[in-house]
């Protein structure tokens, strides 16, 4: 923003060059492995998991089943949010990276090892949502923590940059996935890709362990939580208010949370729909060849590892909301052309369209991490900012590829899920408009 919150820690003595690399690439990995175990199931439920976990009724009602189970795991995401973000606040950021690292790396194991309904009934989706539960709430707890080990150690005028890094998490999980889901498949038969290939994306979970205990041994509190930890400390022990990150935040910016959230739910939502809706509807209602789907899936991702940065640091430069909206309005007028190209059933076009799409993504997502950041002061900072990501990813990209098949089936054409993209892209521009007023009356 234009008038950030401070982020960093005047009294404190400046982190070293080394200091704020190692902090910030730790911060990085983390985002990328979270990211990465998250992904898998998205790509599972759009190619087996409907089948293995719901087998009853038509494909369709499966593959609605395989991504409500998907969603369930954003409506938990909120709730790692106001969990970590409460104590983050309190007792640090690390130590809440450290435990949704561990929470993501068993969950995702777990659901490799998950029998299907053929072997143990109607256990097997139970469990299978209940996984899908503790990932998002690891998911929730995750972002704050990272986003805030990358900002609060940045130079001053780095910021965006800086929490570019953690932002780059995404990208690089969709890279990942997709590629360990096509060497799976081009290893295994069918037969054997949907007896247990698919499974070996989500035994990567372990090595989440490994980074968590690295980030718990080598990694040091960010000096803003050190200064503010400091502050609150010198406050009245009675003064439960000071201590209470979330009641601060409900009693006096909840509006901020939600302008955050309603101004972030376009980006998340237009994400799921490209790489699990499209890669649903693109391989059973189009009848594309799954491995080129996920090829050109691929490729798109790997030019957000460039658009991120690229856009963050611009936005050092001219402002987070100037570039913000930009991505906005692109992903407004974009929703139409991208599937016209889509429906051509041809992967070029394909590439086109989820291309472009992808770059206004890019152009979003890239400040978003220092501007949610700067939206709140250090002390409740990890609270209010998780909110608002979290929110977003409920109203948007939980939801997205389910309301993807709801629309597709209920109308019959794709021009139906253009128009949510639509809706939320204006909802998006309207509050970025009350953020950028607020922030010029500041």
């Amino acid at each position: 923003m234009d008038t950030p919150a401070q982020l960093t820690d005047s009294a404190s003595p400046a982190p070293t060059d080394r200091n704020r690399r190692k902090v910030a690439t730790a911060a990085a990995l983390a985002s990328a492995v979270e990211w990465y175990d998250y992904f898998v199931f998205g790509i599972a439920a759009a190619l087996v998991l409907g089948d293995l976990y719901f087998p009853a009724g038509s494909s369709s009602a499966g593959v609605l089943a395989a991504f409500a189970t998907f969603a369930v795991g954003f409506l938990a995401r909120p709730v790692g949010g106001v969990i970590a973000g409460q104590l983050g606040d309190k007792h640090g950021r690390k130590p809440m990276l450290v435990l949704a690292l561990t929470l993501m790396g068993i969950a995702t194991a777990g659901i490799g090892l998950l029998p299907t309904y053929e072997t143990i009934g109607i256990a097997a989706p139970v469990l299978l949502v209940l996984l899908r539960v503790v990932q998002g709430i690891a998911v929730g707890a995750q972002w704050g923590g990272a986003m805030l080990m990358a900002t609060e150690y940045a130079p001053e005028g780095k910021r965006g940059l800086y929490g570019s890094l953690v932002q780059l998490g995404v990208p690089i999980g969709v890279v990942t996935a997709n590629t360990v889901f096509l060497v799976a498949g081009s290893l295994t038969s069918d037969a054997a890709f949907a007896s247990w290939g698919w499974r070996v994306p989500f035994f990567v979970g372990f090595l989440v362990l490994v980074l968590a205990w690295y980030i718990h041994t080598r990694v040091e509190e960010t000096p803003a939580f050190r200064e503010a930890e400091r502050a609150l400390a010198e406050q009245e022990k009675g003064e439960s208010e000071a201590r209470s990150p979330l009641r601060t935040i409900l009693r006096n910016h909840l509006g901020t949370v939600f302008l955050a959230g309603g101004s972030f739910a376009v980006n998340t939502a237009t994400f799921y729909i490209i790489i699990t809706g499209v890669l649903d509807y693109s391989t059973r209602t189009l009848e594309m060849e799954r491995s080129s789907v996920l090829a050109v899936s691929l490729g798109v991702s790997i030019t957000q590892l460039v658009m991120i940065p690229a856009a963050a640091a611009l936005s050092d430069r001219i402002g987070r909301l100037r570039i913000y909206a930009a991505g906005a309005i692109g992903l407004l007028v974009w929703a139409v052309p991208m599937f016209l190209l889509i429906d051509t059933a041809s992967l070029v076009w394909l590439a086109v369209g989820t291309f472009v799409t992808s770059c206004f993504l890019s152009i979003m997502y890239g400040p978003q991490a220092a501007l949610f950041a700067e939206l709140f002061t250090a002390e409740m900072r990890y609270t209010g900012a998780s909110l608002g990501y979290q929110i977003a990813a409920v109203l948007g990209g939980g939801l997205a590829p389910f309301v993807m098949v709801l629309l597709l089936e209920a109308t019959g054409t794709s021009m139906s899920v253009a128009g949510y993209i639509i809706g939320l892209a204006v909802i998006a521009l309207i509050s970025i408009k009350v953020l950028a007023t607020r922030a010029a009356a500041r």
